[in-house]
C-alpha cells in the first residue's frame, strides 16, 4: 500500500476517534494525540493505580461508546492489549480495531511517535 493511501487512511480513522474513548500505555502517547486533536483519552499507566483498578475506571467510562485500545505494538503493548479487550468486550463495550490495524501496515509500533510521523508526512 502506497504511503500516502496510509496516511489518508490514519487521518480518517483518526477523524472516527475523535467520538470514541481512546486507550493509551501513558502520559507520552496521550500528548501525542492531543496534538492530533483527540481528546477523549485514557491513560492507563497511572501512579499508585492497580492495572485492575484503571479496567474498572475504563469499563465505567467506555460503557456504551466504542473504545479504541491503541496501545503500542509491540510485546508489552499487545498483552495489554489483549487483557483490555478480553476485560471491555465482556463488559459490553465495542472495540474499534481499525486504527491499531493501520498502525500496523504502516509499521509505526509506538503511539508517542504518531503525531511526529503524520505531522511530517
Amino acid at each position: 500500500m502506497k504511503k500516502s493511501m496510509i496516511l489518508n487512511k490514519l487521518l480518517s480513522a483518526l477523524n472516527v476517534l475523535k467520538h470514541e474513548v481512546i486507550v493509551v500505555e501513558g502520559q507520552h502517547d496521550k500528548s501525542s494525540l492531543l496534538k492530533l486533536g483527540l481528546k477523549n483519552i485514557f491513560v492507563l499507566n497511572k501512579p499508585g493505580a492497580s492495572f485492575y483498578s484503571r479496567i474498572e475506571a475504563l469499563e465505567k467510562l467506555a460503557k456504551k461508546k466504542k473504545c479504541a485500545i491503541l496501545t503500542d505494538l509491540d510485546k508489552k503493548g499487545n498483552f495489554l492489549y489483549s487483557a483490555i479487550k478480553r476485560n471491555l468486550v465482556r463488559e459490553g463495550v465495542k472495540i474499534d480495531d481499525n486504527l491499531r490495524g493501520l498502525l500496523r501496515k504502516a509499521k509505526i509500533s509506538h503511539i508517542e511517535g504518531l503525531a511526529s510521523y503524520l505531522l511530517k508526512s
